[in-house]
């Protein structure tokens, strides 16, 4: 038996909030599949298993914030879950399943860090109402695992967030035929399928429990979720404004009312949430700290462009405008080989020393169009072509403004790379991200007037910048990363 534990998704998080569920007790689990939604101060981020298994307990309950590191769930080893099994030999049999290494080195060449110490809440157990509920799932979940009979009509392969999808979009699974290997039912297999005649609200398989409880009806509340879903705080806040401020009382069925909800939930979930505020908020602390403990020196070059571009307009020639190459994708190319070129600015500053890292892990600054920025990572981003990194970069920015990034894509960075080019900013000089040691930074693409070979002409340039840490480096090691990038960019063929 092992724990699924709060993950950590980045250097600044000392706890976070489960907001819910995706798998039910007893259901089949393997490697990848995402088991649970936790919030952040930044971004609601899907949580992968990292061990196949059996799910056993649920031992947080939704809306509950914990801190980094507390068990979330019981994994058990075999199909049966052992109801009897005691959580705490579960703590310490084995390590936990889900990746919690933050921004920290990943591999067995490089030391952990000290977690940094915070005022940590009391851990959460397991309420008993929780673990009752979880045992007898209501209609609105399908989660319970498949039938092996290979009947025309029964679920084949449908992982957790298909049928997770599969709920929101009032889809009956055992009336599609999966497209997958072996007939698994795939995401596009449910997001092709016939909708319900009815229109159906959206929420979040909680809430949905939670209204049927309570007896408050979906359609009616305002949903403040990720495209007006509906959340277990809205159904609450609905709930008290139905009452005219006071619970309601207990009625016959015997469902908990808004009067019997434990006054700790209450205040967990009926908190004011503005995503932006407290985004902005973690951000001034991550670049506060990292200003006031990091002695950044920062440098520039100039950069000519003009064999990348002649590259660029040859092999797009005969491609469709969907598959062209853009130079960005040829700028984190650069970034990341310069990195194993000059890997003394690859890592992290841990414990007093330099660690460096083994792989190169590219961490790009996104913007989010409500405001703020998430950095998801592009991992081993030097091994990558060109067109594999531009798909990578297109999916990660598209999904982190939807909000559906996962936490293996918020871990791991070794190096951020940051760009304002389509903002028309010419030059971007970036605030390093602890525990990393550098940060590079590329502006628009500009034509400017060239002296080359003693002519005079007019040739498109890019401008190059460089944070780097001072304690782990000197401007010396920082001149040679800028000046590997220009060289690699002058031969963009053997990118």
């Amino acid at each position: 038996m092992t724990a699924f534990t709060m993950p950590s998704l980045g250097a600044d998080m000392d706890e976070g909030l489960l907001q819910e569920w995706l798998v039910s007790p007893g259901e089949r689990v393997h490697k990848g599949d995402v088991m649970a939604v936790v919030e952040t101060d930044k971004a609601a981020i899907e949580v992968e298993c990292f061990e196949s298994g059996t799910v056993g307990r649920l031992l947080v309950e939704p809306g509950t914030r914990v801190p980094v590191g507390t068990p979330l769930a019981l994994i058990e080893d075999q199909a049966v879950p052992d109801e009897r099994a005691g959580v705490g030999e579960a703590m310490v049999s084995k390590a936990p399943t889900c990746a919690t290494g933050g921004q920290e080195p990943a591999t067995r060449h490089q030391r952990p860090a000290p977690r940094r110490k915070a005022a940590r809440k009391p851990e959460v157990t397991p309420e008993p109402a929780l673990a009752a509920s979880r045992k007898e799932p209501t209609g609105e979940h399908v989660h319970a695992p498949p039938e092996p009979s290979g009947g025309a009509d029964s679920v084949i392969g449908a992982g957790p967030l298909v049928r997770h999808l599969a709920v929101l979009r009032g889809v009956d699974l055992t009336t599609l035929h999966g497209t997958g290997p072996g007939g698994r039912i795939t995401r596009a297999d449910v997001e092709h399928a016939q909708p319900p005649l009815a229109p159906k609200v959206r929420a979040s398989p909680y809430a949905r429990r939670l209204a049927h409880d309570l007896g408050v009806d979906l359609a009616a509340v305002q949903g403040t979720g990720d495209g007006g879903a509906v959340r277990a705080a809205d159904v609450r806040t609905a709930m008290r404004t139905l009452a005219g401020g006071k619970g309601p009382e207990r009625t016959d069925r015997g469902p908990l009312t808004g009067d019997t909800l434990p006054d700790a939930a209450i205040r967990r979930d009926s908190r004011p949430e503005d995503r932006t505020d407290t985004m902005r908020r973690a951000i001034a602390d991550l670049m506060s700290r990292s200003k006031r403990e990091i002695p950044h020196y920062y440098l520039s070059t100039t950069i000519d462009l003009t064999a990348a571009d002649d590259w660029l307009r040859r092999i797009n020639r005969a491609r469709t405008p969907t598959d062209r190459l853009v130079p960005a994708a040829l700028l984190l190319k650069a970034a990341a080989v310069a990195a194993r070129e000059v890997p003394a600015l690859n890592g992290y500053w841990q414990n007093g020393e330099f660690v460096p890292a083994s792989e190169i892990n590219l961490g790009i600054a996104v913007s989010l169009r409500q405001g703020g920025l998430l950095a998801p990572v592009i991992h081993t981003a030097d091994t990558l072509p060109p067109d594999a990194l531009m798909t990578r970069l297109k999916e990660l920015v598209q999904r982190a403004r939807r909000g559906r990034l996962r936490g293996s894509e918020m871990t791991g960075a070794t190096l951020t790379v940051t760009s304002l080019g389509d903002q028309g900013v010419e030059a971007v000089f970036g605030v390093i991200h602890p525990p990393q040691v550098a940060l590079v930074g590329f502006g628009a693409v500009v034509e400017r007037p060239w002296a080359a070979g003693g002519m005079l002409g007019v040739r498109p340039v890019v401008t190059a910048t460089l944070a780097a840490d001072h304690r782990a480096t000197d401007g010396a090691v920082g001149a040679r990363y800028l000046t590997a990038v220009d060289r690699l960019l002058q031969r963009p063929e053997e990118l």
